[in-house]
């Protein structure tokens, strides 16, 4: 059984959705489109747009150096074909998560994140209060405010972590065995 595959850390998405291939020659078979999935789309944004070398990109997207080059070589060969065969290139899916600040609403307990960075956040966007407070200071004292915290926990060993908000319990590992973690009862 091969091991499961460590979810990928993307800043934020691509602000678009894909490219279309446009003139007056483009081939017949241009009709099915390159799926370019969201951690490639990272690598080449943090490569070649960011101009970061291959050890400063995996750091940033929580993946090792060799994993980086396999998505960043994928990502390559991918938009290769697309130029030379004039297809679309469609941004999607894989195995990622978004880098973004999270916030709970001190009213209704809503979680919700900013995923633009350059929106300010004003209020709540299930209550609409504006009584709401930054997770990450929720979460590094979470009896200060008489909510519970969320625990992982491994099934096999015992082992207990904080919960992630974003990254479901499943797709955490256990660093003693090797088995993913599952939510606390």
């Amino acid at each position: 059984m091969p091991r499961p595959k460590r979810i990928r850390k993307i800043i934020n998405p691509p602000s678009v959705k894909g490219f279309k291939p446009f003139g007056p020659n483009l081939p017949e078979n241009n009709a099915e489109p390159v799926f370019l999935l969201y951690e490639e789309y990272e690598a080449i944004r943090l490569c070649d747009y960011e101009m970061l070398n291959h050890q400063e990109a995996s750091a940033i997207m929580e993946i090792s150096r060799p994993t980086l080059t396999r998505i960043y070589a994928r990502a390559r060969q991918k938009l290769a074909e697309a130029f030379v065969k004039g297809r679309q290139i469609v941004f999607e899916g894989g195995k990622v998560y978004f880098d973004s600040d999270w916030y709970i609403c001190n009213q209704c307990s809503c979680l919700f994140n900013n995923p633009e960075k350059t929106e300010v956040i004003d209020r709540c966007p299930l209550c609409g209060s504006e009584d709401f407070s930054n997770y990450t200071e929720v979460a590094a004292n979470p009896y200060g405010n008489s909510r519970c915290c969320e625990v992982c926990i491994c099934p096999r060993c015992g082992f207990e972590r904080e919960h992630q908000i974003g990254i479901p319990c499943n797709k955490l590992i256990c660093p003693e065995c090797n088995v993913p973690l599952k939510k606390k009862e």
